[in-house]
């Protein structure tokens, strides 16, 4: 699991306050009250996600809080975690938008850690275009992007490291918990996705981000 590589060097309290920002159906967040009992809120944009997420919580006991709403803009008040954690959701918002509500919301000396896909080397205008359309992201960033946008935030203590595995060879899939009602035709998408990482898998990857406040 992702979740523990990013977290294994992390001092991670049961007092610690986490921010899971984008948590889908809940898998990470449920994750974190159980390996660390710690007081952990997720948001998510998305109400199926939502449900399933309450749904996940509920079955398994834990009292994790989750909020509906945007990561670009959120409810919570200035210096409320110790931990925001975002993973696969920065290449998909305003970039510099939600770094600054991280930053607002992380307490001074709190940690973001991040999981974002990232390409190894810059592309042909057709290249980029054809992973922008497909993935609906604005632009594609390299490593040293990612840098100077969480500077130009204010983070400090920037680390950030390459997965081992490829895009093709890791466990970078989300984890799809799907309705009854669901489209069949959904699942060409993701077969259109498998075949958009073997084609990039030489530029496409994932970084490891880690920072302070």
């Amino acid at each position: 699991m992702l979740t523990k590589e990013l977290l294994a060097n992390e001092n991670i309290s049961n007092n610690a306050t986490i921010l899971d920002a984008g948590c889908g159906t809940g898998q990470t967040a449920a994750f974190l009250a159980q390996e660390y009992q710690a007081n952990v809120t997720g948001i998510e944009i998305n109400p199926i996600m939502i449900e399933k997420a309450k749904n996940r919580f509920k079955t398994l006991n834990l009292p994790v809080k989750i909020i509906h709403g945007s990561v670009e803009e959120t409810p919570f008040t200035n210096n409320s975690f110790d931990f925001v954690l975002s993973e696969s959701v920065l290449a998909f918002v305003n970039k510099p938008k939600t770094l600054k509500e991280f930053y607002r919301v992380l307490k001074k000396g709190g940690r973001f850690i991040a999981n974002e896909m990232t390409i190894n080397q810059k592309l042909s205008f057709q290249d980029e275009q054809e992973i922008i359309q497909f993935y609906a992201v604005d632009h594609l960033m390299l490593e040293e992007d990612w840098k100077a946008q969480l500077e130009n935030t204010g983070f400090k203590n920037i680390e950030i490291k390459k997965q081992k595995l490829s895009l093709a060879e890791g466990d970078h899939a989300p984890e799809f918990n799907f309705s009854a009602n669901f489209e069949p035709e959904l699942f060409a998408i993701f077969n259109m996705h498998a075949n958009m990482i073997l084609k990039y898998q030489d530029v496409l990857s994932y970084r490891i981000i880690t920072c302070t406040k």
